[in-house]
């Protein structure tokens, strides 16, 4: 029920996207019709296929290693996303911490595998657009990420002053999906991140998630961001309700193998490629201002 209720509240967010995408900066934004709402499955389906396979990595990274979890529950929300992300319930212990390394870095990697491609596509699509002097309204700037900044340019190269990207709504996709990427990587209590940072430093990493923390509240204060803001308040709620304190494994002293030190780096570059510090920015454009 869960999944299908976001299926609704993301095609309706897509049939928004792509009507706002196929009338630019025109008035034309009436298009309303069943093609429209078949067309908001080009967003409807990247993100549920981003969010899915994300969580999907963690479930068959649980079932490899017998760990008891659930199927993904997707949640949807009436946002301009359409969804407040998925999550899957891990119903035991981790075994040892190769499983909890295994099974906290699937999600991540297999998201970014499935957001790339979504990415390209999405670029291909969309096209650069001139936005009028006398344009009066109001325009949600997207933070870019260096992934989505190296997509724009293989596919327009260098966007002249006065011009935007009009983004069809499978980049509006990825770039939730590179968020997601981002907020999970945070090497904190029991994301994906703090999983990681434990299998890496085991008590260690207690320190590492009290600093994190202290850097992601300094993050929101810079950026007046409310995106980090409430990233900062749920992660907060996580620690007093969980502790600080990361689960323990039996052989919580025992170090990791070289392979997956070289993904512990991929998911540091994985993070590096999706961070953007800015992630919407609300301009509310006045005649006569000059983009």
């Amino acid at each position: 029920m869960l999944f299908l209720a976001t299926v609704v509240t993301t095609t309706i967010a897509g049939i928004f996207q792509y009507a706002a995408f196929k009338a630019g900066f025109t008035d034309d934004l009436m298009e309303m019709s069943l093609g429209l709402a078949i067309r908001g499955l080009w967003y409807s389906v990247s993100i549920l296929s981003i969010l899915g396979a994300h969580e999907f990595g963690h479930y068959f990274a649980c079932r490899y290693y017998g760990v008891n979890a659930s199927l993904p529950y997707f949640v949807p929300a009436p946002l301009l996303s359409g969804t407040l992300g998925a999550v899957i319930r891990i119903r035991q212990p981790f075994p040892h911490k190769r499983a909890l390394f295994d099974i906290g870095i699937a999600g991540p990697i297999a998201g970014f595998v499935v957001a790339i491609p979504v990415l390209l596509i999405g670029m291909y699509l969309s096209t650069v657009v001139r936005v009028p002097e006398d344009f009066q309204g109001v325009i949600y700037d997207l933070g870019e990420p260096l992934l989505f900044k190296m997509a724009s340019w293989l596919r327009f190269g260098p966007v002249a002053d006065g011009y935007t990207v009009n983004m069809h709504p499978m980049v509006f996709a990825a770039w939730i999906g590179m968020l997601a990427t981002t907020m999970n990587l945070f090497p904190m209590g029991q994301l994906d991140g703090g999983h990681i940072s434990y299998a890496v430093l085991g008590r260690r990493s207690t320190a590492v998630t009290l600093i994190t923390l202290v850097g992601l509240i300094g993050l929101a204060a810079w950026t007046r961001s409310a995106t980090w803001l409430v990233w900062v308040i749920l992660n907060v709620v996580m620690l007093v309700v969980f502790g600080p304190y990361h689960p323990r494994v039996w052989d919580e002293d025992a170090p990791l193998d070289s392979a997956r030190m070289w993904l512990v780096l991929f998911a540091i570059l994985m993070f590096a490629l999706c961070f953007t510090p800015f992630p919407i920015e609300v301009r509310d454009l006045v005649p006569g201002v000059r983009v």
